[in-house]
């Protein structure tokens, strides 16, 4: 082979290596921090991105939003009671050049901010409100953690607390509240219901009573509901033939009375 011909072989094997070194493809969710000798230059991707050996560096960042797991955090609640709760936080990088100049592994520093907001936030709530209250305290969580990490660069879009664990006894002492509360409800409805059914007794009875007719045909209705019992033996009466008894019996009690009390003195 004549000098001519491997010359040319060198220069291009060159320009190959050279090619393949500098030629980048960044993916449609990545984006590429660009510096050149040590200064930034403007995001570069997605799609094919070509650079200067030995002189620039790219650094891809991942627009995904990421699942983070807060690990298990002690707190001691606003009442002094000991809980372990653990939380998941979803963020994302919307601007890759702060992520990347801004702070160190960014994924990290966002992790130690929620688990220092995390104990911050639920020490200084109760117990109750740990438990009921969830939302607003998911909500706290996710603002204080995004303004953290705004100059950064990050967008924390949720926070969620997974689990609450209380001590035994603390679970023991609220399962017996729970029980007494849903006994109280129960009585309370049972009561409630006694109260209207004896007014619509009240109205039902003000109503026979005006109408004597009406009365007779209830008189009626209710021999026949105890006459369909086998054990039961009816003897129907009607209710004109026992009035006058009634009445007789009424006004003989008022007689004997005032012959117990004797006339009144003048």
């Amino acid at each position: 082979m004549n000098p001519i011909g491997v010359t040319v072989l060198v220069v291009v094997v060159v320009l190959i290596a050279a090619v393949l070194l500098s030629a980048r493809v960044l993916r449609e969710y990545e984006r590429g921090v660009w510096f050149r000798l040590g200064r930034l230059r403007p995001i570069a991707g997605p799609g094919l991105v070509l650079l200067i050996p030995f002189v620039d560096r790219l650094i891809r960042v991942d627009l995904r939003t990421v699942t983070l797991t807060i690990p298990p955090q002690e707190v001691i609640t606003r009442d002094n009671v000991p809980a372990r709760v653990n939380a998941v936080a979803y963020f994302r990088v919307v601007q890759p050049d702060l992520a990347i100049t801004k702070v160190e592994a960014y994924a990290v520093a966002t992790s130690q901010i929620a688990q220092t907001t995390l104990r911050s936030v639920l020490g200084r709530a109760e117990l109750d409100t740990l438990l009921s209250e969830r939302d607003v305290l998911n909500d706290n969580l996710r603002r204080i953690i995004d303004e953290q990490t705004e100059p950064w660069g990050i967008k924390v879009t949720t926070v969620e607390i997974k689990d609450v664990e209380i001590p035994e006894a603390m679970q023991r002492a609220r399962a017996r509240g729970a029980e007494a509360e849903r006994e109280r409800r129960a009585k309370v409805i049972s009561a409630e219901g006694e109260f209207q059914a004896s007014k619509k007794l009240l109205e039902a009875s003000e109503v026979l009573s005006r109408n004597p007719a009406a009365m007779q045909l209830r008189y009626q209705q209710t021999l026949v509901e105890l006459g369909g019992e086998k054990s039961t033996v009816v003897f129907p009466l009607p209710l004109d033939l026992v009035a006058p008894f009634i009445q007789s019996n009424g006004a003989k009690s008022d007689e004997n009375s005032e012959g117990r009390h004797g006339p009144a003195d003048g």
